[in-house]
C-alpha cells in the first residue's frame, strides 16, 4: 500500500568502512563516561518528552507516542533483544490494542530490532528508506557484527520483513487524540531519513536529521551534505516545542536553527577553501580549528574533515 498524503484511523489499518563510520559516530553518544558502549537499551528508563511523547534513551533514542486508540514506536534498538526491551516499554504506556512501528532509517540499530514485535503490528517506512533496507540492509547488518562479538550475538539470525504500509512523500496516522506525520524530505544523513511530526505536541522526532550538537555524520555515499542542508532549510519555517534526536540529548525547537547554522556555514567556507585552491585535507585542518573557536561545545568536530570530503566530492 503506498500514499502521498493520507489520514488514517488505527482500527481501520490493522487490515565496510562506511558502517564503521556509522556505528563508530553514533556509538560515541551511547557511550558512559568510561567503559565500552552501552549497545542495550536501558530497562525501565523513559523520558517523558511531551503530552503524547515518551523515549527510551539509548542506542539509539527510541520514540513512543500514545494515543487513545494507537501507540506508534518509532526505532527499534540494536537486534530483537533491543527490540523487546522497546515493545515491552511502548505496551507499558499503551491505551490504545493497535501498534505501529516505523524506523527513521535503515541501518541496523533503528532498524534490526523489528522482529521482536508481534506480527500484527502495522510497519510503516518511506518508499526511499525501504528501497535502501532491500539493497543494503543486510550488508550493514553483516557489517556492524563484525565489529564485535557483542554485536554479533544481538544481530544473529535478524531477517527484514516487508512493510505494511509504505508512502512516498507524507502519511499522517490518527492515534487518537494525537496525530503523528510521517514524512521525507529528501537525502540526508541516508537517502530514506524519515522524521515524525507529533500535534498538537509540536514535537518531532527527527532521527538522525536534527542532532543536539553533532557534526553531520556522512558514512558513505547514501549520504548528502548538500541535500542535508536543503532539509534543514525545510524544516526551519516549522515551529516544534520539543526535538528528540536519535543519537543525542532530547532538546527544544531550537536545534534546527543550530544545525542549520553550523551545516550551511560548514558548507559554505569548505567551497570558498576549495575554491582558494585548498584540498581536502588542508581546508578540513582549517576548519576544525575554525569552528573550535566558533561552535566550542560541539563534542565531535574532529569528524569535520570527513563532511569537508563530501562537500568537495558533492562540488566538482
Amino acid at each position: 500500500m503506498s500514499s502521498h498524503t493520507k489520514l488514517l484511523h488505527a482500527p481501520h489499518a490493522a487490515p565496510l568502512l562506511a558502517a564503521m563510520l556509522v556505528a563508530t559516530a553514533a556509538m560515541a553518544v551511547a557511550r558512559g563516561p568510561q567503559g565500552p558502549p552501552a549497545l542495550m537499551l536501558p530497562e525501565k528508563q523513559v523520558t517523558h518528552v511531551s503530552d503524547h511523547v515518551s523515549a527510551i534513551e539509548g542506542f539509539p533514542n527510541i520514540g513512543i507516542v500514545v494515543g487513545e486508540r494507537a501507540t506508534l514506536v518509532v526505532d527499534t534498538g540494536l537486534g530483537p533483544r533491543n527490540g523487546a526491551i522497546a515493545l515491552h516499554e511502548a505496551e507499558k504506556l499503551s491505551k490504545g490494542p493497535v501498534l505501529y512501528l516505523t524506523t527513521t532509517h535503515y541501518h541496523p540499530e533503528h532498524a534490526a530490532g523489528e522482529g521482536a514485535f508481534p506480527p500484527d503490528t502495522i510497519l510503516i517506512r518511506p518508499i526511499a528508506q525501504q528501497k535502501e533496507l532491500e539493497q543494503r540492509g543486510m550488508e550493514f547488518v553483516e557489517m556492524f557484527s563484525s565489529r564485535s562479538a557483542q554485536m554479533k550475538e544481538l544481530l544473529a539470525g535478524v531477517k527484514f520483513r516487508a512493510p505494511d504500509i509504505t508512502f512516498e512523500k507524507e502519511i499522517t496516522l490518527d492515534l487518537g487524540g494525537v496525530t503523528a506525520r510521517l514524512f521525507w524530505l529528501g537525502q540526508a544523513h541516508t537517502k530514506g531519513d524519515e522524521l515524525v511530526d507529533v500535534e498538537p505536541d509540536g514535537t518531532l522526532i527527527s532521527g538522525d536529521v536534527v542532532q543536539n550538537r553533532m557534526v553531520p555524520n556522512l558514512p558513505d555515499d547514501n549520504a548528502s551534505m548538500k541535500s542535508w542542508v536543503e532539509v534543514l532549510a525545510k524544516l526551519r519555517p516549522m515551529k516544534f516545542r520539543f526535538i528528540v534526536p536519535d543519537h543525542s540529548a532530547p532538546g527544544d525547537g531550537s536545534l534546527i536553527e543550530n544545525d542549520y547554522q553550523f551545516f550551511s556555514q560548514l558548507q559554505a567556507r569548505a567551497l570558498e577553501l576549495k575554491r582558494q585552491g585548498k584540498s581536502s585535507d588542508e581546508a578540513g585542518k582549517i576548519l576544525i580549528a575554525e569552528f573550535k573557536m566558533k561552535f566550542p561545545d560541539w563534542p565531535n568536530l574532529n569528524a569535520i574533515p570527513n563532511v569537508v570530503k563530501h562537500v568537495y566530492a558533492e562540488n566538482p
